[in-house]
């Protein structure tokens, strides 16, 4: 291609020769063909450069903002997933009609691939929580860098087992995290800085994702060095089945907090069903978790630095979504979790929490949402104790552009109403642990809102 553009124009300057010589220059005519070549070799070699790569920007994001008040019509405090005597162990219930914070996530993705099908991706996630409902935050903001990583894959030097493996380093959320949404819960959460390899194919069903990171625990002294987790997974997909394991390490952490644990270990076993419990279509998770030592921090695996070393936990859950008539979803939940010397020898928590969300489509782009929320929980931090039932019954009208679309269809805006109460040895209890306090009022309350909810 080149030598034919380079004749084409050889001639082009030939049949112009009369004019150039003319003028008695054929030093001339030999710099313009040679500035004619060299800008034909640069546009060639950007061609080549655009055929031998591709790139793209891609913008993801997640926001939710809302009004809440109580039945005084004054603003609704202390409520949300967590707002119960359990919520700092992890114990969530139903969030429909509970958030009144505004929380924006904004992630933005570079792609490129190689000719010879090779990629690469960097993303930086941006995130922001406020409790006010003004339009100027500065004085109150949150906003931070949540992840920020690279990770390239399909190299031609990977071959066998990894040859569809990915390779990455960063600040980031695992990949496989996964969560029950209605509950704001995720079921396992794995984060830091660190590095790992994705989709190591160790069998026929059988691939295999591989991780270091690190977390930081905190300061033991003035001069601020850090505590740091180094958490090492192994994390197994078997078709349906999931087993996840991970082990930790965090030198010197019993300085930094007496009696706290320095090593500690963590499993996860699920089942990931293409189906509504066999019974309909849909989708559900089972599984069971259970963690000692710093692993007994069973949600975010690694990130608490004030567990016992002796400390010992286990948490169930299951959770699905299917249609059960024209016209009508069901989203039932259930997660619970049993730990012991979590934070001192003498210390026992037990909680449970049963969730139902229900839509009714009425029109292409109205439905009536309800949800039920119970938790049970029975605590003792050793020196205090809180035994007793929390219930909750919201009714949401939402309009979205598709209802048909199911739970996940975003955007959403609706309306709340819900009913709040719990047992009255609950009242004004608080659970004074060392990862933080969840403190009751008393009971018996209506709460109402606004909120708009977005993903995509």
């Amino acid at each position: 291609m080149k030598r034919s553009l380079l004749s084409l124009a050889v001639s082009v300057a030939v049949t112009c020769s009369s004019a150039v010589w003319a003028e008695g220059s054929n030093t001339e005519l030999e710099q313009r063909i040679a500035n004619l070549e060299q800008r034909l070799e640069k546009s060639e070699k950007t061609a080549d450069q655009a055929l031998n790569k591709t790139s793209a920007f891609e913008f993801h994001g997640y926001a939710r903002a809302g009004l809440l008040m109580n039945d005084n019509l004054n603003g609704a405090t202390g409520t949300g997933p967590y707002m119960t005597a359990a919520g700092s162990l992890g114990g969530a219930v139903g969030r429909l009609g509970l958030e009144d914070d505004n929380y924006v996530e904004t992630v933005l993705d570079h792609k490129s691939q190689k000719e010879d099908g090779s990629w690469s991706k960097y993303r930086i996630m941006l995130a922001d929580s406020v409790e006010t409902n003004n339009e100027w935050t500065g004085s109150e903001s949150q906003l931070n860098v949540r992840q920020v990583y690279a990770e390239i894959g399909n190299l031609s030097s990977f071959s066998g087992a990894f040859e569809n493996a990915s390779l990455w380093a960063g600040k980031r959320f695992d990949r496989d995290n996964f969560d029950i949404h209605f509950l704001d819960s995720d079921i396992v959460f794995l984060s830091g800085t660190g590095i790992g390899l994705y989709d190591v194919q160790l069998g026929e069903d059988w691939r295999a994702n591989f991780s270091v990171y690190g977390r930081d625990f905190g300061a033991i002294d003035s001069s601020n060095t850090d505590v740091e987790n180094y958490i090492a997974t192994m994390n197994n997909r078997m078709g349906a089945w999931q087993l996840m394991l991970s082990a930790m390490t965090a030198t010197d952490n019993e300085e930094r907090s007496a009696g706290s644990a320095d090593t500690g270990f963590h499993a996860m076993l699920a089942y990931h069903a293409d189906s509504f419990y066999g019974m309909s279509d849909g989708f559900s998770k089972t599984g069971v978790l259970a963690g000692q030592g710093l692993g007994a921090e069973l949600k975010g695996i690694g990130s608490n630095g004030s567990l016992n070393e002796d400390a010992n936990a286990v948490r169930l859950f299951s959770y699905g979504v299917t249609r059960f008539a024209d016209n009508w979803r069901i989203a039932p939940a259930v997660l619970a979790e049993y730990s012991q010397d979590r934070f001192v020898e003498t210390d026992e928590f037990m909680w449970a929490t049963v969730n139902v969300r229900l839509a009714q489509e009425l029109t292409k782009n109205f439905e009536m949402v309800y949800e039920g929320s119970y938790q049970y929980m029975d605590l003792d931090n050793g020196t205090d104790k809180a035994d007793g039932s929390y219930y909750k019954a919201t009714i949401a009208p939402t309009f979205k552009l598709d209802t048909a679309a199911g739970f996940f269809e975003r955007p959403e805006i609706r309306l709340t109403a819900s009913y709040i109460d719990w047992s009255d040895e609950l009242n004004n209890y608080s659970v004074s642990v060392a990862d933080g306090a969840s403190t009751m009022g008393e009971g018996g309350e209506f709460v109402a809102g606004m909120q708009m909810e977005t993903w995509f």
